[in-house]
């Protein structure tokens, strides 16, 4: 499959986690990897080639460090900007129906903090949930968010090791071997526009 990484991080040096999440993927072959806050430092999105963009892929990543519980803003900007109602969604929207969207984040807190009885009270795929949603409006299926805990605070072998998860992922996705349908996120409800794609999965398995 062709996959998308748009990435997000405004103080790049700053951040151990995302900087080797960066070198790891950011050269793969058979994927684009495409820096927001490089292309926009002026937040003057060109809607027209990030459309473009997504028309080209079947999966886009969103890469981001997990900031107040969100994005960092280019994310926003770029999601009030280029997901147009009559083009991502709505009357006319299903330029990105069944493709498929998921959030590879980097946190401060540790796992263990993000429960409900946890320090930020809400599990990780409640926080994500407007992601999800948007999703789901779109037409498109949302996958299991993934996800480095603490990264800072984790010894070079275990973040070498985490970063080869991601990198499998990515690797997995591009060349078959992981099906995205698998890596739904845990309870996602499939929007109509997959109806068709489950019926022929269906009818080939048998």
């Amino acid at each position: 499959m062709k996959v998308l990484i748009l990435f997000a991080h405004p103080r790049l040096s700053r951040s151990l986690v995302q900087r080797m999440l960066y070198d790891a993927v950011s050269t793969l072959p058979g994927i684009t990897f495409h820096d927001l806050y490089s292309a926009y430092p002026d937040f003057m999105i060109d809607v027209a080639r990030e459309q473009e963009l997504l028309l080209e892929h079947d999966v886009i990543v969103l890469q981001h460090p997990f900031y107040w519980y969100s994005a960092p803003a280019i994310v926003k900007e770029w999601l009030d900007r280029v997901l147009e109602i009559g083009w991502a969604y709505g009357p006319g929207g299903t330029h990105l129906q069944r493709k498929f969207l998921m959030n590879a984040i980097s946190t401060g807190g540790a796992e263990t903090a993000y429960h409900h009885g946890g320090r930020n009270r809400f599990e990780i795929a409640e926080l994500l949930s407007p992601f999800n949603q948007s999703a789901h409006l779109c037409g498109m299926g949302y996958l299991e968010p993934f996800a480095v805990f603490a990264g800072r605070w984790m010894t070079s072998e275990d973040l070498a090791l985490r970063t080869s998860d991601y990198l499998g992922l990515i690797e997995g996705l591009r060349d078959g071997h992981i099906d995205p349908m698998h890596r739904l996120a845990k309870g996602y409800s499939l929007p109509l526009a997959f109806e068709g794609h489950r019926s022929h999965k269906k009818r080939h398995a048998t």
